[in-house]
This record gives C-alpha cells, sequence and structure tokens, in this order.
C-alpha cells in the first residue's frame, strides 16, 4: 500500500484534472478556485484527515494548505462551489469504476440520516429518505447498493430510499461484461436472475433460502460463496473509517456530495 505524502497531492492534482471535462466560460466572477483544485482538495482530505463535514475541511485547508491553496475563498462561498462540482464528482467516480470486471459480488447497506427516534422530525431529506429493515431492524434513510470486484473495487453502485429491495437494484450493479454474480440470500430471486441471464448472460450466485430444504452447488459455486464478506468489509470501511452515514447535511445535495467524494476517495484508495 502507497504510504501517502505532502507531494502526493500534486500527483493527486494532474490525475483529477486530466479525468474531469473541461467547462467554457460562464457569466459572472470566476471561481477563486479550479473544479479540479477543489476536487482534489476534497479527496485528498477524505484520504489523509477523514473529516466529516466541509466547515472541517475548510478551516483544515486554511490552517495547514495555504501554499497549495493561498486563494482559498471564504467558507459560504467553498460551499457553494463545492455543490456545483457535485456532477463532476459523479462523472469522475462513473470514470474509474471497474465496468468490465467478469466476477462482481453484491451487496447492500442501509446509510441512515439520523436516528430512528428522529425520523418524524427530520426535514432534510423528507420526501425522499424512507424506512427500511434488514437484520439490525428498522432504519431511516438510503440505502447503498455496490458490486465489487475480488480485489475490493467498486464496479457499481446505485443509491435509492432504505425501503428499495436489494434484488431490485441488480441490473444496475452488473452489466454486459459481468459472467458471474455473487449475493446473499436476497440475491436469489428467480425472476431477476432468469433476466439477468437472458439479458447479460449472467449467472447468480446465491446461498439457498433458509425455508429450501435443498440445493446443489459445484466447488467453483462454493468457492465464489466465500468471498461475499469482502463486501462486507468494504461497507465497515466506508462506516466506520470514512464516516458514510453522517447526519450534518443540511440538503439533498449536501447529502450527495458527501457520499460521492467518500466513494470516489475510497476507489483511489482501492486502486492504491
Amino acid at each position: 500500500m502507497l504510504s501517502l505524502q505532502n507531494h502526493h497531492i500534486t500527483d493527486l492534482f494532474v490525475f483529477v484534472d486530466d479525468l474531469i471535462p473541461k467547462r467554457g466560460r460562464h457569466a459572472g466572477r470566476p471561481a477563486v478556485l479550479q473544479d479540479s483544485e477543489l476536487i482534489t482538495l476534497l479527496i485528498w482530505n477524505m484520504l489523509t484527515m477523514h473529516q466529516k463535514t466541509l466547515k472541517d475541511i475548510h478551516q483544515w485547508a486554511y490552517l495547514f494548505l495555504a501554499e497549495e491553496f493561498p486563494e482559498l475563498p471564504k467558507y459560504s462561498a467553498f460551499v457553494d462551489h463545492c455543490q456545483r462540482i457535485t456532477p463532476l464528482l459523479f462523472q469522475l467516480l462513473s470514470c474509474l469504476l471497474c465496468t468490465e470486471s467478469p466476477v462482481r459480488i453484491l451487496d447492500a447497506t442501509m446509510v441512515p440520516v439520523c436516528k430512528l427516534v428522529r425520523a418524524e422530525e427530520h426535514k432534510v431529506a423528507k420526501g425522499i429518505a424512507k424506512f427500511g429493515k434488514n437484520w439490525q431492524g428498522w432504519h431511516y434513510g438510503f440505502k447503498l447498493h455496490a458490486s465489487i470486484n475480488l480485489q475490493g473495487r467498486l464496479c457499481g453502485i446505485a443509491l435509492t430510499s432504505a425501503n428499495v429491495h436489494d434484488a431490485q437494484m441488480m441490473p444496475w450493479l452488473v452489466n454486459e461484461h459481468t459472467k458471474i454474480g455473487v449475493g446473499d440470500t436476497l440475491y436469489g430471486a428467480r425472476v431477476i436472475r432468469e433476466y439477468l441471464y437472458e439479458t447479460y448472460g449472467t449467472i447468480i450466485i446465491a446461498p439457498s433460502h433458509p425455508k429450501q430444504k435443498k440445493k446443489l452447488f459445484t466447488q467453483w459455486q462454493l468457492l465464489l460463496l466465500k468471498y461475499r464478506p469482502k463486501i462486507e468489509s468494504v461497507f465497515d470501511y466506508l462506516k466506520e473509517h470514512c464516516h458514510l452515514v453522517s447526519s450534518f447535511p443540511r440538503s439533498i445535495t449536501g447529502y450527495l456530495l458527501h457520499y460521492l467524494r467518500i466513494l470516489l476517495a475510497y476507489q483511489l484508495f482501492a486502486f492504491a
């Protein structure tokens, strides 16, 4: 694993600047920071500091990155610029997904926007966030659906309300390059498995349902099922170390920005 040094922020800027599309000139006062500079700042903070809020990121950059970003804008302008580059973060993450991986591990995890007892009072995501239940109990918020390859890199992602069933999002987690998908019992739904096989030629491997008395597996299928906990470790890293679950954003765009910068930083970290 690469040990990050201060000079690596320049390498990250060059990488980001080469990937994101260049915008034409727009009316009004030009931004103090370039889009690529701001994206670099957000990713670098997540790779090194794992801070939770834009306010903490702005203060950190002001104190410790004055040489790299001598014209850092005021906090309000910084937040506005961060929200404007949200589509660019999505495009950059889409470019980094391992879309040609033939074997993928599928799963979903709850991403609450607040504690359950405060769900009725939560207004920021009202109308979009929903109640959902898994083996841990009830949650209020969103659900992150993801597929990874055997190296732990993201191949496909989808963010939905918490009440969306895992199997419904399988068409967004696989594509024509996917030969085998590995998931838990929720991904064993017959109708969606047949649809994916007819559409992409993808074979879905899932453990037998608790009510299912018999199910035959070959040795290679059992071997792939042993890799299934890898995606749970990815979710654990995103939640416990990158603070994916948060109630700090004050708008839907803020939530989307929060999730994108964390997923983007994780994908770059997985490639290191």
